[in-house]
C-alpha cells in the first residue's frame, strides 16, 4: 500500500453523471465519460469565478460554493454527459436550450423540496391549533419524507441505477486515494460505496438544518413563508457545509459515527456497486485531476 495521502482531502469531491463521473479539486474540474463506442473521453476545466475568490476559505461563506456545485455546475455536466450519449447533433441540448433546461430543473427542485412542503403546512395553520414550532418541525419531516420517496422511486429506473453505480465508483476511488492505496480497479473495488462527505449526506444535513433555520420565520402568512424558504436557502447551505466538514474531520469518533449514520444510510439509496468498467472511468477522471492540481 502506498503512503497515506496528506492532501487536503476536503478539497476533492465528485459527482456521478450519465455514463460518467465528475471530479472537482481546488483549481480544476475533470469529467470522464464512457462513450457509446466503449472508449473513455476526459474533459477538463479550470475553475474560475467564485472558486478563485477569498470566499472559498471563509467559514460558512465557503458553503455557497457547494450550493453552486449542486445547483449549477453539477446539472450543467449532467446535461453534457447526456449529450455525449446522443449520436444525432440536433438532439443535443446546447446553447440557450442548455441554460433554459438548467433553470427549469432548478425551479422544479425548488418547488418539490422547498415550496411544496410549505404549502402543505398552510393547511395545518388553517385546520389546527398547533404551534408554529410544531408546524415547522412537521414541515421538516415532510420535506425529508418527500426526498426519501423521490430517491426511492427514481432508483428503480434503469438509467438512474447506472448513474448510482457510477456514484459508487466515485466514492470507492476517493476512499482508495484517502487511504493511500493504488488507484487501480482491483484495489478500489474493495472499498465501501458510502462516504461521509457525500453530496447525499449534504442533502440530509440541509433538510435537518432547514428545520432550525426556517423556524426563524414562523408566520401563517403563506407569502412570507414561501419567500423565507427561498431567501434562507443559502444560509442553510452554509451551516450544513460546516457541519459536514466537522463530521468528516472527526469521522472516527464513536459519537460522530452515530450522528452520521442517517447520512450513510441514505447513501444506500443513491449508490450501487459499480462494474470494473465504471471504476476505470472514475480512475481516469481522478488521475487527470491530480495531475492538473499538481501542476499548479
Amino acid at each position: 500500500m502506498a503512503e497515506k495521502s496528506s492532501a487536503k482531502l476536503e478539497s476533492y469531491g465528485g459527482q456521478a453523471l450519465i455514463e460518467g463521473i465528475l471530479m472537482r479539486g481546488k483549481k480544476y474540474l475533470t469529467a470522464a465519460f464512457r462513450m457509446p463506442d466503449g472508449s473513455i473521453e476526459v474533459v477538463e476545466e479550470k475553475l474560475t469565478g467564485i472558486y478563485t475568490k477569498r470566499i472559498k476559505d471563509i467559514p460558512f461563506l465557503r458553503g455557497l460554493i457547494v450550493l453552486w456545485d449542486s445547483l449549477v455546475l453539477g446539472m450543467k455536466y449532467l446535461t453534457i454527459s447526456s449529450n455525449k450519449q446522443i449520436q444525432e447533433e440536433e438532439e443535443k441540448i446546447e446553447g440557450p436550450a442548455l441554460y433554459l433546461t438548467l433553470a427549469f430543473s432548478l425551479l422544479i427542485g425548488l418547488v418539490i423540496f422547498f415550496l411544496l412542503p410549505t404549502l402543505l403546512m398552510q393547511l395545518l395553520y388553517k385546520t389546527t391549533h398547533l404551534s408554529s414550532i410544531a408546524i415547522n418541525l412537521i414541515e421538516g419531516v415532510v420535506r425529508m419524507a418527500i426526498m426519501i420517496l423521490y430517491l426511492t422511486l427514481i432508483q428503480r429506473m434503469e438509467d438512474i441505477k447506472r448513474v448510482f453505480s457510477y456514484h459508487g465508483a466515485e466514492h470507492k476511488t476517493i476512499h482508495a486515494y484517502e487511504n493511500g492505496d493504488a488507484l487501480d480497479v482491483k484495489s478500489i473495488q474493495k472499498y465501501s460505496t458510502a462516504h461521509p462527505r457525500c453530496g447525499t449526506s449534504f442533502l440530509v444535513t440541509v433538510m435537518i438544518i432547514s428545520i432550525l433555520v426556517f423556524s426563524v420565520v414562523s408566520t401563517p402568512n403563506v407569502g412570507l413563508r414561501l419567500l423565507s424558504r427561498i431567501v434562507l436557502i443559502p444560509i442553510v447551505a452554509m451551516i450544513s457545509y460546516e457541519v459536514i466538514r466537522l463530521l468528516g474531520k472527526y469521522e472516527k469518533n464513536p459519537i460522530v459515527r452515530i450522528i452520521a449514520k442517517p447520512n450513510l444510510w441514505l447513501q444506500s439509496l443513491t449508490t450501487n456497486q459499480p462494474t470494473d468498467e465504471m471504476v476505470e472511468v472514475a480512475v481516469q477522471a481522478f488521475n487527470r485531476l491530480l495531475a492538473l492540481e499538481k501542476m499548479e
